[in-house]
């Protein structure tokens, strides 16, 4: 053969190889394309994704509460606890800040926080409001809307859903655009509309009920593959889903208003969130697993814990007097830490509903009562082994017998055993054998040298310009640019009319719709006065000391965030509203409507910018010399606190304000308003480590109140290495014992036993043995104490299988602790109590 001919030869093979390569790359491309688009259909049994039915356990995560750096590790952590979905509001505020200028980065980087849930295999729920409540301010609507003329939010108002539309249509075509959707292969599988929009529905009568149609129509007419619900809306129009919000679906909800429709919880709350003035506050993980194993035992199919982390409102973002912390109970805490029983009871529970997936989704369900306070719910499938059953006892005092199929089960007050193949208890709610957790704030080395506080102190405002004769209100005043609104006004008063008569004296009255405070008369600081979540109108009243003739009255209003519910919102008013002297011998002087108001909106600070490093030069500081009057701007250098934990500022010491580090707005801090308990509700607060440097970062601290000491503020590091079981001897196995193969339950251990399971976080090992009982002892991880009964080698015991390892596994039982031969307390049913230490070697 030719050399020419040859090479020719080889030019044709490799073209062939190569388009036939590229052939099947495309082909395999486009089947991959095709298969990884998802139809999402549903019917009266559950969701139903590329064709097969599915139990959907979700958790809600606020990406704008947490920060991206954040973002992969709670995700990480939600699937590992045994969810398969997230669910997420969007927050108009936060996207549409000024009418048509959008904000799509950092925390409010909605599609890279879809697209990290994606990738780690998980499903997406899209709540869209456009109202999302969310104790987040004004409900997630952004200020600007309150100012378009001749609008009512959420009823049928032709601007309101002008904008309304606008906003819809723009975030789902982004959607679209990325991909997202189920029915083009991404994760969204489900959309909210509205939320919980019966509470208000009343209020717009024939209005609301149009506004509901409407917004019904708007997003099934977009076609987008997915379902829509809309929460606590039993008259949902079709093809809605109503779905249920509340604490005990299982019980509350009156069901679906079609047959064709799956019964869906939306809102299943971990917690109860906390406002300012509240003390603590919590809801136990057997309540919830409770709620949820009763849930799916009568048809239900899809579950979302609100919150499963709650995260943080950093800056203003919080509704009125709503925490910066938000939602810390849920299973995973603040910080993304795994807030623990929570956290592992409920990812047991999952798995135990696993196992009944099956009978669940395919099996007819039958009820049994055979007590008065017992109950049986079990699915069949008929002409199959497929069975599965929960055992409820309502007894909340005492344990039932219940006779199930030929066999006896004792069933723990108010709880629910779990049997996946209708013989054997899996999981009891009650119960709890995984383990438990205690939070601790070290203080940090590194991050509290020192401080070299410089203050910045601001001028109290002279009489102000303003014709207003009535003191203008303060959301309309501020519009969400601040917490802040001066409002001034001058008065005479005759020599005459000042009191004369002994044990008379004159006062100053001001009645507030909310929400705090601050008054000065002739420049003296009278004091201030502040309202509370249920009660924002407070009575502010002070004796006062006049002078004949002009007298100069300052207030400054305050605002603790927007008001995130109701009917009207666009008509909700706040801010100091009657202003009277009292004690004059002419009587009492209104100021309200007989003076001329001035107005300013901020601080000088807010405006120079002074909590950033650029802004710090435009004012002049001074050196702290311990005492500084209110209204002043604190700033001082820190550097990181040691190790990658997760870092937090304790506000000892501190009044009211808030708090900037590098510039990013940590949050509202409130010490002084204490809760019945006499302590602050919020303490800690967190400071994610991306908005940290090695060294030299810049706090800076707005305080409202004078007389504070910031020496008292302390910087924290946040672990979980107390790690602790509690474990009674009668409780059942852990549900990872158990697998399902085809119609059969089987164990995957050949010795399906009672253990303890002791697991630090990390390379962390357990490094102490703090408290050991197999007895009867009390209290909670943290804080356990003996009872009257204990093997005295219980410590000796955990020591031997504990100590230097990440993990450690110890077994339940008499022999264990060498009580099956010798036991003082026989009458006493056992438990193990174990509390430990996790920590790194000194080489670590």
């Amino acid at each position: 053969m030719r050399k020419h001919s040859l090479d020719r030869w080889l030019l044709t093979a490799a073209l062939v190889v190569l388009l036939s390569s590229s052939s099947s790359f495309a082909a395999k491309k486009d089947a991959k394309k095709k298969k990884s688009n998802k139809e999402v259909t549903y019917d009266g049994t559950s969701l139903i994704i590329d064709g097969k039915r599915e139990l959907l356990y979700s958790g809600s995560i606020h990406y704008p509460r947490s920060t991206p750096e954040m973002w992969p590790s709670i995700i990480k952590r939600a699937k590992q606890g045994g969810l398969n979905t997230i669910q997420t509001y969007v927050f108009w505020n936060v996207h549409e800040p000024q009418q048509g200028k959008f904000n799509f980065s950092g925390r409010a980087d909605l599609v890279k926080f879809i697209k990290l849930i994606e990738k780690n295999g998980m499903y997406v729920t899209l709540r869209l409001g456009p109202f999302i409540q969310a104790e987040w301010t004004h409900g997630g609507l952004p200020y600007w809307l309150r100012e378009v003329p001749g609008i009512f939010f959420r009823t049928d108002n032709k601007p309101f859903k002008e904008h309304t539309e606008r906003y819809v249509r723009m975030i789902l075509d982004k959607m679209k655009e990325e991909r997202l959707f189920a029915s083009q292969g991404g994760p969204i599988i489900l959309g909210q509309i509205e939320n919980e929009y019966s509470a208000v529905q009343r209020a717009y009568k024939q209005d609301g009920l149009n506004y509901i149609k409407w917004a019904s129509k708007l997003v099934d007419s977009m076609k987008l593959g997915i379902p829509w619900v809309m929460c606590k809306q039993n008259d949902a129009p079709d093809p809605m889903i109503n779905a249920c919000n509340g604490r005990h679906c299982g019980d509350t909800f009156p069901g679906p208003n079609r047959e064709n429709k799956p019964s869906l919880w939306t809102e299943n709350w971990t917690t109860q969130f906390r406002v300012f003035g509240d003390p603590p506050t919590q809801r136990s993980v057997e309540d919830i697993a409770y709620s949820v194993a009763r849930f799916f035992s009568k048809n239900g199919s899809h579950v979302n814990y609100y919150m499963y982390h709650g995260g943080t409102n950093f800056g203003r973002t919080s509704a009125h007097y709503v925490t910066t912390r938000y939602y810390d109970d849920a299973p995973l805490d603040e910080y993304g830490l795994e807030r623990e029983p929570k956290y592992g009871h409920l990812k047991h529970l999952h798995s135990a509903l696993n196992l009944c997936k099956k009978p669940l989704l395919w099996g007819q369900p039958k009820t049994e009562k055979p007590g008065k306070d017992t109950e049986i719910r079990y699915y069949e499938q008929p002409g199959t082994k497929t069975c599965a059953a929960f055992l409820a006892n309502n007894n909340t005092e005492a344990a039932e017998t219940i006779k199930f199929k030929g066999r006896e089960y004792v069933i723990a007050p108010r709880s629910i055993s779990i049997l996946p193949d209708c013989k054997t208890v899996v999981y009891n709610t009650a119960q709890i054998v995984s383990q438990h957790t205690s939070r601790n704030f070290m203080k940090s080395k590194k991050a509290n040298k020192k401080f070299d506080f410089k203050v910045f102190t601001e001028t109290l405002p002279s009489k102000l310009e303003g014709n207003s004769y009535i003191p203008v209100e303060l959301y309309g005043l501020t519009k969400d640019k601040t917490d802040y609104g001066w409002y001034t006004t001058s008065f005479k008063v005759h020599k005459n009319h000042l009191p004369t008569k002994k044990g008379v004296k004159t006062f100053v009255r001001i009645a507030s719709l909310g929400h705090a405070l601050h008054a000065w008369l002739n420049g003296e600081y009278l004091g201030s006065g502040h309202g509370s979540h249920e009660e924002k109108s407070f009575v502010f009243q002070k004796q006062v000391t006049l002078k004949a003739g002009e007298n100069h009255l300052i207030m400054l209003g305050v605002l603790t965030g927007f008001p995130d519910s109701g009917s009207y919102m666009e008509h909700r008013y706040t801010g100091p509203r009657g202003i009277s002297i009292l004690g004059l011998t002419s009587g009492t002087l209104d100021l309200t409507e007989s003076s001329k108001w001035g107005n300013k909106i901020g601080m000088e600070g807010e405006k120079l910018g002074i909590h950033t490093e650029e802004g710090l030069k435009k004012v002049e500081w001074k050196k702290f010399t311990g005492k500084a009057p209110g209204l002043t701007w604190y700033q001082a250098y820190f550097d990181a606190p040691e190790s990658l934990n997760a870092a937090a500022i304790r506000m000892n010491g501190m009044g009211k304000g808030l708090i900037w580090v590098n510039g990013e707005g940590v949050g509202r801090y409130w010490q002084s308003f204490l809760s019945p308990l006499g302590q602050p509700t919020q303490i800690e607060y967190h400071i994610p480590r991306s908005f940290l440097k090695p060294k030299k970062n810049l706090l800076v601290i707005f305080e409202e109140e004078p007389n504070v000491k910031p020496e008292l503020m302390d910087f924290v590091i946040v672990n979980r290495d107390t790690v602790c079981s509690y474990v009674g001897e009668n409780y059942t196995p852990s549900v990872r014992h158990w697998t399902r193969k085809q119609d059969q339950v089987q164990a995957i251990t050949d010795n399906v036993s009672l253990t303890a399971t002791l697991k630090c976080s990390g390379t962390k090992k357990i490094a102490a043995v703090e408290f050991a009982s197999f007895g009867n002892p009390i209290g909670v991880c943290g804080n356990f104490t003996l009872g009257t009964c204990n093997a005295p080698v219980s410590k000796q015991v955990i020591e031997k299988h504990c100590l230097g390892k990440a993990e450690c596994v110890i077994p339940v039982n008499k022999s264990t602790f060498q009580q099956d031969k010798k036991d003082s307390c026989k009458n006493v049913a056992k438990t193990l109590a174990v509390q430990v230490k996790c920590g790194r070697g000194k080489k670590n």
